[in-house]
């Protein structure tokens, strides 16, 4: 079975949500059996490589939100990490473009190392003093080689703005596609969609319900008939 999930590093409620779907799918007993994927989506599409602000900055300027709104909200988002077992810093950090990281995600799921860099993005971006946007490119480098990632290939896939581009966009169209306007967003065997960073609870219900009808092929067997194999062809004897 296969869960898709619609992410942004630069989302909160992401980083929460993963926390919560990875407890689900470990409690879940065919989680072997589970393959995760993580779908590009950014919450702030065409933003500038340096156009780089305070989080509470952005909240206030794009939401409408006072700053004490804002401040608010990163306190509760605060709770709701810790209350998951995640680091959160409420307070110092900035918000800047995540495309980059996005084609990263995509380089690093050749490499089978997809989900340990998207863990090691969000902590260094929710939890971690030093900035994902600020440092330039050499900070990415060092947080994909610590998912198991070679420096160089990273170096020449952030040095290409092309390198996995399409694959960003095509995430981002398909997204659209499948009704998503916000993420977190997780799509089960493309039967079912969980939308929000759902309790752990609801995880587990989605879980069960799409294995419960996802089955491997029926055939209908109709007695032998002839058939091309990597052995060759069946050539009728007469």
């Amino acid at each position: 079975m296969r869960v898709e999930i619609w992410t942004d590093i630069a989302c909160p409620w992401c980083y929460v949500g993963k926390a919560r779907f990875d407890k689900a799918l470990a409690d879940f007993p065919h989680r072997d059996q589970v393959e995760v994927v993580h779908r590009s989506f950014e919450l702030d599409p065409g933003r500038a490589k340096g156009d780089v602000q305070p989080v509470v900055t952005m909240l206030t300027r794009k939401y409408g939100m006072s700053q004490a709104q804002a401040e608010a909200g990163e306190d509760n988002l605060g709770a709701q990490a810790a209350a998951e077992g995640l680091e959160y810093r409420t307070r110092g950090r900035d918000h800047g473009s995540t495309f980059d990281m996005h084609r990263l995600l995509h380089f690093a799921k050749e490499q089978g190392r997809q989900d340990a860099l998207i863990q090691i993005l969000y902590r260094a971006n929710f939890a971690e003093e030093r900035s994902v946007f600020t440092e330039g490119d050499e900070r990415l480098v060092e947080l994909a080689v610590e998912a198991g990632l070679d420096a160089e290939a990273v170096r020449a896939v952030l040095a290409d703005p092309d390198a996995y581009a399409d694959e960003v966009r095509a995430d981002e169209r398909e997204a659209a596609q499948l009704g998503a306007t916000g993420v977190p967003f997780f799509v089960l065997d493309r039967k079912y969609g969980v939308s929000g960073a759902q309790p752990a609870e609801v995880f587990t219900q989605a879980l069960t319900q799409a294995w419960g009808e996802h089955s491997p092929l029926k055939l209908i067997d109709q007695g032998d008939a002839d058939a091309c194999g990597p052995d060759g062809c069946a050539v009728p004897q007469h």
